[in-house]
């Protein structure tokens, strides 16, 4: 009897260590090492459970290296990416091999569902004591995440024929992804600030505020006229509570203001704009009414309509629907779903959009989904905005390392980008502590592969004109200093504390790639690039909530590095057709944006300049000395953070004052150069076009 191989799909750039740390964790310890609290007991043997038994490719070692030869300048093989036809002559399993799976799974009670046509994986379902039988495992229900799930408490493995050809068995856990979208909300509240009706559009097409930085302002807080008084002056975030559209409070951007912003109106007139090339969105559930949301998207900001002709939507899982009990609602998909398309769109318009949805935002359905659309060549650029802490995963379902690697792989080797964000909790210990009583911090899979780009998030304040201001790496920490309306000052201040964050950091699991060799430490670093991605410097959408065609429609203001994923894959896709002219496909974007000069790239660094005009604040409490808040007060906790922007703040629902500090994401920390939280930096227009096809020679 053998475990099943964690080697499968999972490369050469995975080290020994850290295959040895999976492996411990794969063979029981995982429920030890994170939280024996969150373990409810067997799993009811009599329950329905689907699995999927992924096979081991052909010479995998001979796929390593040809996919590093692909990516190695100097390489007779650089750039020579695989067809289809010709990566599944070479490496695919054969249909007599996934035969003996399917011969096992029966020969176990198991009943066999499907099998891919290129024999990578055999779906079966039976009941949990026969899956524990056939795999050598128990599976236990534990609380994760607020929810009870299925978790195994050791790996697969089987015996007989088939046990050399298994790579690694998916659905005995019950893991999830989440989408990595984040609305513009109140703070105090955590819940989305209100949208606005379409029919309120300003004359130049605008709804809320372009201007999220605003000039320094003093405020005086006292209490009934009199003491207990603060005063409090520096940057104000957003506009006044009771400003109308097109500058509705709080802020966020249009179509035309981050075209400005990221150089793209230069880009278009040198006749780049995604022409020719197919942007891939894979999604879970999806949007019922994202024709009709995105098309009026469309309309407001003069891009061009979405038809048969340039927007397809793909159902590889036989159907994807959004409703409020199948967990699309509860889980904000269709709000992705709508900012993934949308933003794509307005980044490259000219480029068509392929929408894959799942049927739901299972691991097996995400990454079948992923499979289909590199096995069917929808496009040149994959574009994912879900993810999990990797941590969570080598811990509770350490199979889908292996399975979500080796499609990324996939993509690599057959010139396919595959973008993924970086998540939205900063280093996520606070989550890993909260959802699966882990103590640790953790970067997001699959944003940390070899294979893909990992898409970390900004928080970006333009000029009158819409250039980009100053920009720091999203991070957000706030603090409330006056009470609601008449605004008797908060004494002593409420620190509330780190919010949300580009996620970002070092991987337990994969060996720092080739591409990363300037880096520092022996792991993978993530993210690589950013974008806008603050929610509180979002981009607006026009989105139906519910999800049911007809309802009514809003505009709302929209973040996460779900934003910036879509918006980079976008502007790779532009990258793919001015290459492509020259006659070079780009294929993964992660090693030639190392390879850039630094005027491709613009770097994320705050100096002392930009945070001159932080705020402070006087409290004066008599009999008590008066007391002096420092910016850096106001702005805790730093943690490793030195340089940060901070701004005064009102609610238009509470009325009450924050002082918002940008630029504070948890442990990670925005500097010079490459950082774990916004990369390299963002694409600087034109600049980075032709940098890049350049460096794809």
């Amino acid at each position: 009897m053998k475990h099943c191989p964690v080697s499968f799909f999972i490369s050469s750039r995975l080290t020994f260590v850290a295959a040895l740390g999976v492996m411990a964790l794969m063979a029981g310890s995982a429920f030890a090492q994170s939280g024996q609290t969150m373990n409810m007991g067997p799993e009811d043997e009599s329950k329905s459970i689907s699995v999927t038994v992924w096979l081991n490719p052909h010479n995998k070692a001979a796929l390593d290296t040809a996919v590093e030869q692909m990516y190695e300048k100097g390489s007779a093989n650089y750039h020579q990416f695989l067809t289809m036809k010709q990566f599944n002559e070479q490496f695919a399993p054969t249909a007599q091999e996934a035969g003996v799976v399917r011969d096992f799974l029966t020969s176990h009670n198991m009943k066999v569902m499907s099998t891919d046509r290129n024999n990578r994986f055999v779906v079966a379902q039976g009941r949990v004591g026969d899956a524990q039988t056939a795999f050598n495992t128990k599976i236990n229900r534990v609380m994760m995440n607020g929810e009870v799930r299925r978790a195994a408490t050791a790996p697969a493995s089987i015996s007989g024929p088939a046990a050399e050809l298994v790579a690694t068995v998916q659905g005995l856990s019950e893991l999830r992804y989440h989408a990595n979208v984040k609305p513009s909300s109140n703070p105090e509240t955590g819940v989305a600030r209100a949208g606005v009706s379409p029919s309120a559009v300003g004359a130049d097409g605008l709804f809320f505020s372009g201007e999220c930085l605003r000039p320094p302002q003093s405020m005086i807080f006292s209490t009934n006229g009199g003491f207990p008084e603060a005063f409090y002056a520096g940057n104000r975030y957003g506009a006044d509570i009771t400003s109308a559209p097109p500058n509705l409070p709080a802020c966020g951007y249009d179509a035309a203001e981050i075209q400005k912003a990221y150089g793209l109106d230069k880009v278009y007139k040198a006749g780049w704009d995604g022409t020719g090339q197919t942007i891939v969105i894979v999604d879970a559930f999806g949007s019922n009414t994202i024709v009709a949301d995105a098309n009026l998207f469309s309309q407001l900001n003069n891009l061009p309509p979405l038809t048969s002709a340039n927007f397809q939507i793909f159902t590889p899982n036989g159907s994807a629907t959004c409703t409020a009990t199948n967990g699309c609602i509860a889980g904000n998909w269709q709000f992705e779903t709508t900012l993934d398309v949308e933003w794509a769109h307005a980044v490259a318009p000219g480029a068509n959009i392929a929408l894959v949805l799942a049927a739901d935002n299972s691991f097996t359905n995400l990454d079948i989904a992923n499979l289909f659309a590199i096995q069917n060549g929808l496009g040149s650029v994959l574009s994912n905005s879900f993810g999990s802490p990797e941590i969570a995963l080598v811990n509770f379902d350490p199979s889908e390392l292996v399975v979500e690697n080796g499609i990324s792989e996939i993509a690599a080797a057959l010139g396919i980008s595959h973008q993924v964000s970086s998540g939205d909790e900063g280093d996520f210990l606070a989550a890993d502590q909260a959802d699966f009583d882990i103590n640790a911090v953790s970067v997001t899979a699959n944003a940390a592969t070899p294979f893909a780009t990992g898409v970390g998030g900004t928080s970006t304040f333009l000029d009158s004109k819409n250039n980009i201001e100053l920009q720091t790496g999203w991070g957000m920490n706030f603090a409330r200093v006056a009470e609601p309306t008449p605004n008797p000052p908060t004494i002593p201040p409420l620190f509330l504390g780190f919010q949300s964050g580009s996620g970002g950091g070092t991987s337990v699991v994969y060996a720092k790639p080739k591409f990363q060799k300037s880096l520092k430490g022996k792991f993978r670093q993530v993210p690589d690039i950013s974008m806008n991605a603050d929610p509180n410097t979002g981009n607006e959408i026009i989105v139906t909530p519910t999800s049911v065609p007809g309802d009514d429609q809003f505009v709302e203001v929209f973040g996460g590095t779900s934003l910036a994923c879509p918006m980079f894959s976008a502007y790779w896709a532009i990258a793919n057709q001015a290459s492509t002219a020259s006659g070079v496909v780009l294929g993964e974007a992660a090693p030639i944006l190392y390879e850039l000069p630094d005027s491709a790239i613009t770097d994320v660094n705050l100096t002392p300049t930009d945070t001159l005009l932080n705020v402070s604040g006087l409290i004066i409490d008599p009999p008590n000395v008066p007391t002096f808040e420092s910016p850096a007060a106001l702005a805790a906790p730093l943690e490793n953070t030195k340089l940060f922007v901070s701004a005064l703040f009102q609610s238009s629902t509470s009325t009450r004052w924050d002082v918002f500090t940008f630029g504070t994401d948890s442990s990670l920390v925005t500097g010079p150069g490459w950082d774990n939280v916004t990369g390299l930096g963002t694409p600087n227009g034109l600049t980075f076009i032709n940098k890049v096809v350049k460096a794809a020679q």
